[in-house]
């Protein structure tokens, strides 16, 4: 099994009427137990701001930023736990690396520096994630519900989520719509 680390997944056209339509997931753990990742294309009607307020960590210092992006919606599982990505710091010990531009947190030390001066350059903030048991991502991927790239720091971290399946779809080389969503067996 190669690992999809790193990689995004990209909701296929058929997945349509459901909780993962058009949606974007950045993988974050891949292995032989299963996967977990974040949706990247899909807010919230909370922004971080108000986010860092309601679990007491305002940071209003005169070094701070307006953090007014919106928070995402991550997946389906734990929709209560914040997970952040962000780009790498040495000084972050409970952050996970995920590639090379990007690291996962849960922890409370990046939220609540966030906007200050020792806040990551980029960042995403989200709620929930989106997990697969062992084998169920491969069953997924063999039944063509999504496709997979490489991420790039460009689509995680500076496309307009609401571009993203677009801008994601255009990096696979061809014509999305033009594929079928019928598996084929010899």
């Amino acid at each position: 099994m190669d690992s999809l680390q790193g990689h995004l997944l990209i909701a296929m056209p058929s997945l349509d009427d459901s909780f993962f339509e058009r949606s974007v997931i950045y993988i974050c753990e891949h292995n032989e137990k299963g996967a977990m990742g974040v949706m990247i294309n899909r807010s919230t009607n909370i922004v971080i701001d108000e986010l860092l307020e309601q679990i007491g960590l305002a940071n209003k210092t005169e070094l701070s930023l307006e953090l007014e992006e919106s928070v995402l919606l991550g997946g389906p599982v734990d929709t209560d736990r914040g997970f952040v990505l962000h780009t790498p710091q040495q000084d972050w010990v409970n952050s996970e690396s995920v590639s090379e531009f990007c690291m996962l947190t849960t922890s409370r030390d990046v939220l609540n520096s966030l906007g200050g001066k020792d806040s990551p350059k980029q960042f995403k903030v989200a709620l929930g994630y989106a997990g697969w048991s062992k084998d169920q991502l491969e069953d997924e991927l063999a039944e063509n519900t999504w496709l997979t790239i490489e991420a790039t720091p460009e689509l995680v971290f500076n496309q307009d989520i609401e571009q993203l399946w677009t801008e994601a779809t255009k990096q696979l080389g061809f014509d999305i719509w033009q594929i079928s969503s019928q598996v084929g067996h010899s």
